[in-house]
């Protein structure tokens, strides 16, 4: 099914919706179903620019079936050692590549050679030196087909030259993780399985994208590269190796070409780490009046939940729910917010539940964090993050470089930028717009409004370090507090924040199973009242503040 995604930021209006069913998820926490609709997006009353805050434009078990047609095949030259066949294959239409890679259903990518095009396309798009004989990092969610995916990639990285692939144990790597891994061994690059917080299993969705030797996503001239090397493709470079076993750590090596199956856990944890005191926050999850619980929805961080939660910190076993991976995420649907994290909700909401809830999406870069009986919008989440780092988190003790959000998310963090005095830009939606600005050192903490938080410590958002984050700022305002004290509490910290910067309220709608063709009508007709307008035109007892498309 084909989708659309647009963003449109409007201050302070009010207009009518399609007959659709959509899910909207107040700041209050509460989930309406409703059709048709008549919205109100209220955000912030500030303006969205001033003279100090920039818009930012242009910084920019294996299976032996593997969907590769190899009947009509030759044999090629390079690189040495191996036997390179040439698989003739022709182009497959709608593969473009979009701001989190290119994202389908399981069958179309089980069609024959069409995971395979697009990855020799990709090899086609890159200069040689970006990845001949060098290292490239592998990982996924655990979802299904990653398995058969893994050994089409690894044989066409073989067989277009690259050295060495680093790849997950069972294919599984977070995609924090991995571009951690990338940017800790230095690797040239790495491919991340996942569909995010899409559905898993036969009749859902997998998905396939690239990141750069930065660890942040492939910047759009390369993704239209791809794009416009998948419409002119005739060959697909695979090496004839077996497949390789990915369930023990070991190096396995075919000529000058070698796959090495690592740990998913440890770089990661090493950095986070790095990161934070991790005494800290141990000291808070051991105390007994403390209540800790994560959801992992059995999506890729229940790999790091216990090593990290249970191990390092202290927490019990069973603050882990959902902790074990798997390929339809148990039937779910791995999307931490309130509508399909509902039994974290439930559990946050009793009348003497946990003091601290939190859970991930199914590839743990995105995160939704509850205290008791209280929902913590992720605009907001940011904002506390940003406004308490430096004396919270061992990593900001010299203070955020900058801070960033992308245009739909409120201007929570505006207001935290300003108090600071702290470099703020505003993003286009999409992860690479941030790491463009990390690169050149001006951002250190940024946000989504769709539950993805991050900071430069690699270049994806990052659910357990949000997770982590909001443990040190509890941990920290409690470290004081003596046996039998109130302990403050996740709500607190937050109606403190408001006091301090005042609140922002703000909503969501998300429009599921939608045609392409209905949404992209529906943002023209948005892009038409925009244009017909211009700020300070009222609308019964709305006037447009800001208009920005």
């Amino acid at each position: 099914m084909a989708s659309s995604t647009s963003c449109l930021r409007l201050e302070n209006v009010i207009f009518s919706s399609t007959n659709r069913k959509l899910r909207q998820t107040n700041a209050n926490g509460s989930v309406l179903l409703s059709s048709p609709i008549r919205s109100l997006s209220l955000l912030s009353p500030s303006p969205l620019f001033s003279p100090k805050f920039a818009l930012l434009k242009n910084l920019l078990s294996v299976s032996s079936s593997l969907s590769v047609k190899a009947s009509s095949s030759t044999a090629i030259a390079e690189p040495e050692g191996i036997k390179i066949n040439s698989v003739s294959t022709k182009p497959i239409e709608g593969q473009k590549t979009g701001t989190s890679g290119l994202r389908k259903k399981v069958k179309i990518f089980k069609e024959e050679n069409y995971l395979a095009n697009w990855i020799q396309a990709l090899f086609n798009s890159l200069p040689p030196e970006d990845y001949k004989n060098g290292v490239l990092v592998l990982g996924g969610d655990g979802r299904y087909f990653n398995r058969e995916a893994s050994q089409i990639i690894i044989k066409i990285a073989a067989g277009n030259g690259v050295g060495k692939i680093l790849v997950g144990k069972e294919g599984i790597m977070s995609t924090p993780a991995v571009s951690a891994v990338i940017r800790k061994r230095k690797a040239n690059g790495g491919f991340i399985m996942s569909a995010s917080h899409n559905p898993g299993g036969p009749e859902y969705d997998w998905g396939i994208k690239f990141n750069y030797n930065s660890g942040q996503p492939a910047p759009e001239s390369i993704t239209d590269k791809i794009y416009g090397n998948t419409l002119s493709i005739s060959e697909i470079k695979m090496a004839d190796i077996p497949d390789v076993d990915l369930s023990t750590l070991r190096v396995t090596k075919y000529g000058n070409f070698s796959v090495e199956v690592v740990d998913p856990v440890s770089d990661y944890l090493e950095l986070m780490e790095n990161v934070f005191d991790f005494e800290l926050i141990k000291s808070l999850l051991s105390q007994s009046d403390f209540r800790f619980i994560f959801d992992a929805m059995h999506a890729v961080t229940g790999a790091y939940a216990k090593p990290i939660f249970v191990d390092k910190l202290g927490a019990s076993l069973d603050s882990i729910s959902n902790g074990v991976p798997l390929e339809d995420f148990g039937h779910g649907h791995p999307d931490p917010n309130l509508t399909y994290a509902k039994d974290l909700v439930d559990i946050m909401y009793a009348e003497n539940g946990p003091d601290f809830g939190a859970a991930s999406d199914g590839d743990g870069d995105r995160n939704m964090v509850l205290g008791r009986g209280f929902f913590v919008t992720p605009s907001d989440s940011v904002a506390i993050i940003a406004a308490n780092a430096q004396e919270a988190i061992p990593y900001f003790t010299s203070g955020p470089k900058g801070l960033a959000r992308s245009m739909p998310t409120s201007g929570a963090l505006d207001r935290v930028a300003e108090k600071l005095n702290l470099p703020f830009f505003e993003v286009p939606t999409g992860w690479k717009f941030f790491g463009n600005l990390m690169d050149a050192g001006k951002l250190s903490i940024c946000g989504e409004e769709s539950f993805g938080t991050g900071s430069d410590h690699i270049r994806e958002k990052d659910g357990i370090w949000a997770v982590l984050a909001w443990l040190s700022i509890i941990a920290y305002r409690n470290k004081d507090k003596k046996p039998g004290d109130k302990l403050v509490s996740v709500a607190d910290v937050v109606k403190e924040h408001w006091e301090t910067y005042g609140r922002n309220f703000f909503s969501r709608y998300d429009y599921e199973e939608c045609e392409s063709e209905g949404a992209n009508k529906m943002i023209q007709y948005l892009r038409d009242l925009v244009s017909k307008g211009k700020p300070g035109d009222k609308y019964g007892k709305f006037i447009f503040d800001l208009l920005f498309i």
